[in-house]
């Protein structure tokens, strides 16, 4: 199983949000035809899919796609790494830092493809509890660590 990097502007989602954030600046009295928002609706639609295009990526696939057998018994830990979300209550973003560690169980994941999976659950409608748990999970499921 190979992970490949989408793009992530689809054109019909991109319309179909575009038409939505016009009719959310009408909704709040706003004039979407003034000059200062002719561009916004569809710059906003293409934020949005950027905010969560974790719904497109494959946590588990990126993970496989770096594993290696090793027989390395002492814990591995990526420290620090930003996390850019929405919070799924009110649409608005959060942001943080993970650390993610894990004891091997015999095989270990190329160090780059942890953050990334963080970026994936990170780039989502998310609360933080159930992120946290994701990663895990993901982890636990694809590597099978000792800890």
């Amino acid at each position: 199983m190979s992970y490949q990097k989408e793009e992530i502007f689809n054109d019909a989602i991109t319309s179909s949000l575009t038409r939505t954030f016009e009719e959310l600046l009408h909704a709040i009295g706003e004039n979407p035809m003034r000059d200062g928002l002719l561009k916004t609706p569809e710059r906003a639609a293409k934020a949005m899919q950027f905010l969560t295009s974790g719904y497109h990526g494959d946590p588990e696939a990126i993970l496989m796609s770096a594993l290696f057998r090793e027989e390395y018994s002492e814990m591995v830990l990526v420290k620090d790494i930003e996390l850019y979300s929405m919070c799924e209550h009110h649409m608005l973003p959060f942001f943080g830092k993970a650390h993610v560690a894990y004891i091997p169980n015999g095989q270990i994941v190329g160090l780059s493809k942890i953050p990334r999976i963080v970026d994936v659950f990170s780039r989502r409608l998310q609360v933080q509890e159930r992120l946290t748990h994701e990663i895990l999970n993901c982890i636990n499921d694809v590597l099978q660590p000792l800890g």
